[in-house]
């Protein structure tokens, strides 16, 4: 036996109620080792938002916010020197089942709005949306699935300088061979035309700078000077190349000190992906400078999904069951002569006159013409449970907290083996709805009668 009890709560227009579900996500690499998601899963917290008012030819609309959880410190980050432009993607996807079958994939974009170095911290995309329009009466059984994040690199190059002053720190940069091989030489005239008017220098065989990068093209940026040793360039550990910055472009030595800010090396273009430069000192003959690497992406070059993240519902993903009422067939051309006649007046005596004949409001089947939805909301899990929903106004709108654990449990769908330990079904209400619970699993009903006139009235 099945104990029902019931709350009626204020009758508020339905489009004052949209549906919020809560769900958390824990965000992995996924075995990709480009991932932003770089050290450590991150958590976010979501709220899917649609509209419960629906009808055959009304708008459908989901829209996904997405936000970090606060008492987590991981964030997506980015994997690697980008110019400012970057952008972080999110799909995520919702399965429509029962009268309507398919996948959403609602989507959303977020723009750094700065530079990026690697491990920056990357804005997440505030919002994901998929708006369309309800063409089919029926009942339709909404479930979330796993959220997919990526990030595409601006085209262009961006600077990597070996300094280490205030506004251009040297962490995580180009890594030197050793502190005993190379001198650090900063404030020097700008008219020598380094970046940032610093270099570091050596002169020991064998001493290397090496830069790790993500892109498709590098530069190696220097000096060129009458007293400049050979240099080996390796790229991926394979060497490629021997330059000589005592000479000019043109293979004739060079007659001058230091003259910064030149292009000594190219990379050409190679797949996008994560690739090491290494500059090295050929010989014991001459001097050794670096000045900064320029590192280069094309976006057209990168292939989608390269940095991509999984993000995956803790838990148990919660459904819910819409009922979209018949409405009216937007093709159907009504007859200009079957208009009722303006003398008829209403039955004083029908409590409903917008409802001829006042059908039994018990019955809520699809094209009923009653403007009822219902809406179901299926719990994932048996178990008992009590509420007191109180109202807040006529357009507040109620949040609750998806049914999740702290730990994935044992069996599933896919094994049919229940769950371990406690698990309570959630609640999803609004104003304006009837709330009916069980108490043996059996599920959340509301009913939503719409409003007869903008003031939210209800007979």
């Amino acid at each position: 036996m099945v104990t029902l009890g019931v709350v009626v709560l204020p009758g508020v227009p339905a489009s004052a109620a949209p549906a919020d579900l809560v769900i958390d996500y824990t965000c992995t690499s996924d075995g990709n080792t480009s991932s932003i998601v770089r050290h450590g899963a991150v958590k976010l917290r979501t709220n899917l938002t649609f509209a419960t008012d629906l009808a055959v030819g009304g708008p459908l609309n989901f829209a996904w916010k997405l936000a970090y959880t606060g008492s987590d410190p991981n964030r997506l980050q980015s994997p690697g020197y980008f110019k400012a432009g970057g952008l972080v993607h999110a799909t995520g996807r919702i399965k429509l089942e029962k009268d309507w079958k398919g996948i959403l994939e609602p989507q959303g974009v977020s723009d750094p709005a700065e530079a990026l170095r690697p491990d920056d911290e990357l804005p997440l995309p505030e919002l994901m949306n998929d708006p369309g329009l309800t063409n089919k009466a029926g009942v339709v059984k909404i479930t979330p699935q796993d959220i997919e994040l990526d990030f595409t690199p601006p085209d262009g190059p961006v600077t990597v300088n070996d300094g280490d002053d205030a506004d251009n720190p040297s962490d995580m940069q180009i890594v030197y061979s050793g502190i005993a091989d190379w001198t650090p030489q900063t404030g020097l005239p700008g008219s020598e035309h380094h970046v940032h008017n610093d270099l570091h220098h050596t002169t020991k065989m064998g001493a290397y700078a090496e830069l790790k990068f993500v892109g498709t093209s590098v530069k190696y940026i220097g000096p060129t000077d009458k007293d400049a040793g050979p240099v080996n360039v390796y790229i991926d550990g394979a060497l490629v190349s021997t330059i000589d910055p005592s000479r000019d472009a043109d293979d004739d030595p060079v007659n001058h000190d230091l003259d910064g800010g030149k292009t000594l090396y190219t990379m050409p273009a190679q797949d996008y992906g994560q690739h090491t430069i290494r500059v090295e000192k050929a010989t014991d003959q001459g001097d050794m400078w670096v000045d900064a690497f320029e590192v280069s992406t094309t976006t057209a070059e990168t292939p989608t999904g390269f940095h991509k993240a999984k993000c995956s519902i803790v838990g148990t993903a919660p459904s819910v069951e819409v009922t979209i009422g018949g409405g009216t067939d937007p093709t159907d051309d009504p007859d200009p002569t079957d208009d009722p006649d303006p003398t008829d007046d209403p039955d004083p005596n029908d409590p409903d006159p917008g409802n001829p004949g006042n059908p039994d409001p018990g019955n809520n089947g699809v094209g009923d013409g009653d403007g009822l939805t219902n809406v179901v909301v299926i719990p994932q899990a048996s178990g008992t449970t009590s509420s007191t929903p109180k109202s807040t106004g006529p357009t507040a709108t109620k949040y609750y907290k998806a049914p999740q654990v702290a730990k994935t449990p044992s069996g599933g769908v896919e094994t049919g083996v229940a769950p371990d330990g406690e698990r309570h079904p959630y609640g999803l209400m609004a104003g304006g709805m009837a709330l009916v619970m069980g108490t043996a699993g059996g599920g959340l009903l509301m009913r939503r009668r719409r409003a007869e006139h903008a003031g939210g009235a209800h007979s």
